[in-house]
């Protein structure tokens, strides 16, 4: 697959600012990538690409604290999000994803936004703000693996853009390594990637917080219980989701209410620790 080979990516800073305008495109590919937070669409607007036809995403959080986005396609990109600009409150960075020579055809966009939309459901990363679906269109098969290649382009650019909104690691995690916590009445199951340790939903974390667990730990538990990731089952609380933790002992602290070093705690299924495997090895 595409994503499994190197790739050069470049980038351009319109407005010289790292954290402003950026188009990105990997040298080889026709797509091009137009990134924008909310604040700059003025210099977002002056961009060429932005009224092409393509596929575009508007990124931010819903009322929980959960991330969320909104997946849409247009022949003049620009004239949508406009409208979504007006219309739409929880959005605070945009991507506008679009052929070079602005060949798409209206079809065509309505098709990768299908696959656009249909991928970021599965992977599970985001809440989608797209009220219906989007009907997969008609379309000449010859044509549908082309534009199921530039679906391959734009994982790379949009995640490259820093939005792992397609990434599914139970899918592309090669060989799995399963690890496990536990504690009292927790049993968590977690699997390791590029992007830190992923905790599994139905894993199984003790209810209450032990009294030295810290504001860490506490404050941790209490924005997953919130976004509806932990909830109470019983006499403990259950992860409804897999849930990404940059740190084993973050992981491990959630998971035991207390505070915890997960190099030690996470351990494979003979019972050897992280430490053992990652470290001293």
């Amino acid at each position: 697959m595409i994503q499994n080979r190197p790739q050069t990516i470049q980038i351009f800073l319109p407005t010289g600012s790292p954290t402003g305008v950026k188009e990105a495109e990997l040298t080889n590919r026709l797509l091009k990538a137009l990134y924008f937070p909310r604040t700059a669409l003025e210099s977002a607007s002056k961009r060429e690409i932005a009224k092409h036809t393509g596929v575009y995403f508007l990124f931010g959080q819903d009322e929980n604290g959960a991330d969320m986005v909104y997946i849409g396609e247009g022949e003049d990109c620009w004239d949508r999000i406009k409208s979504h600009h007006r219309n739409k409150d929880f959005w605070t960075e945009g991507i506008i994803i679009a052929t070079k020579g602005d060949v798409y055809t209206k079809t065509e966009a309505k098709f990768l936004e299908h696959i656009c939309l249909k991928v970021a459901k599965e992977a599970g990363r985001y809440v989608t703000d797209n009220e219906t679906g989007s009907k997969k269109p008609s379309i000449p098969e010859t044509r549908m693996y082309d534009l199921e290649d530039n679906f391959e382009t734009i994982k790379i650019l949009v995640g490259a853009l820093g939005f792992q909104l397609f990434k599914n690691e139970e899918k592309e995690t090669v060989k799995k390594e399963y690890f496990y916590c536990k504690g009292k009445d927790a049993n968590a199951t977690a699997i390791i990637t590029d992007e830190g340790i992923w905790v599994l939903a139905e894993s199984i974390a003790n209810l209450k917080e032990t009294k030295t667990a810290g504001n860490w730990i506490t404050g941790m538990r209490q924005k997953l219980v919130d976004k509806g990731d932990l909830v109470k089952n019983d006499n403990v609380l259950k992860f409804t989701k897999k849930v990404l933790f940059k740190s084993f002992s973050a992981a491990a602290g959630t998971v035991l209410g207390r505070r915890a070093n997960g190099w030690k705690e996470w351990k494979d299924k003979d019972g050897k620790t992280l430490d053992e495997l990652k470290r001293q090895s």
